[in-house]
């Protein structure tokens, strides 16, 4: 959906490089689907560590497992069908000793605690009280880049936006950079409002980002219609069930509706940052 996407040589490389940005965001790093054989593709090359997850299942397909503190288990195995696996890959950044990065807690992290909430889940000015009068979110573009990176959550069902990195050479004016998209995609006939809520209690938008939304919403195609044709020559198409492309077409509603409420409340020039 970042739409940084890779180009093809020969007769569509023209069509490739002037197609329109979806987002236009362009803060995840490129990706791209492919099918590999794990066995063969895959298994020569991991670390000595790696080799260990690797089993068979009991429906005979070859399996192996992350190595990490979480979910990474034979219960939450990656499995080929025997030997084939559909995924994705990504360009790697450089190393931190080459773009230094640095790791920052979102704002609107959250608890992981049904007993104790945030402060943002209970306060409605959290964002104007707290969030807007501290560095780096009192002046310039922190606040609007994370206005961005919240709609894009939305759209995706992202709830474990905990960290955003930032290039630490640019620091304040670095865009962020949007990793560990991984729990997008998700339920496709829920819709998590707690993850858009940052754009209701700051009521501040791009006015780029609001005519793009915008235009999704009121255009001759919709975004599920750009991401339908986006994703059709990828080699694991379609990537995306019906019912998650209906569902983006649900959440731009819903965040058109926020900045309603938003407008309702304020004047458009404090709302919009024209970056036109």
């Amino acid at each position: 959906m970042n739409s940084d996407e890779d180009e093809e040589d020969g007769n569509d490389h023209d069509a490739e490089i002037n197609k329109p940005s979806l987002l236009g965001f362009r803060r995840t790093p490129p990706c791209v689907g492919r099918k590999v054989n794990i066995s063969e593709e895959l298994y020569p090359l991991v670390e000595p560590d790696l080799h260990k997850t690797f089993f068979i299942s009991p429906a005979g397909n070859v399996c192996f497992h992350g190595q990490c503190t979480y979910y990474c288990d034979t219960s939450h195995a990656i499995c080929g069908d025997p030997h084939m696996l559909e995924g994705s890959l990504s360009i790697w950044l450089p190393p931190r000793n080459v773009l230094e990065r640095k790791p920052i807690r979102s704002p609107w992290r959250r608890s992981y605690n049904k007993r104790r909430k945030a402060a943002w889940e209970t306060d409605s000015f959290y964002c104007v009280n707290q969030v807007k009068t501290e560095p780096p979110y009192n002046h310039g573009r922190r606040i609007y880049d994370l206005m961005d990176l919240h709609i894009m959550d939305y759209l995706t069902g992202n709830m474990d936006r905990h960290h955003y990195d930032e290039v630490q050479t640019f620091g304040n004016d670095s865009a962020l950079i949007h990793l560990d998209n991984g729990r997008g995609f998700g339920r496709t006939t829920y819709d998590e409002d707690t993850i858009i809520l940052p754009l209701l209690q700051c009521c501040v938008i791009r006015l780029s980002t609001f005519n793009r939304l915008y235009s999704f919403h009121t255009g001759s195609k919709r975004l599920s219609d750009l991401m339908r044709e986006s994703m059709a020559n990828d080699t694991i198409s379609p990537v995306l069930i019906e019912p998650h492309l209906q569902a983006l077409d649900r959440r731009i509603g819903k965040i058109l509706q926020v900045i309603r409420l938003c407008l309702s409340a304020n004047s458009p020039d404090l709302v919009f940052l024209d970056d036109m």
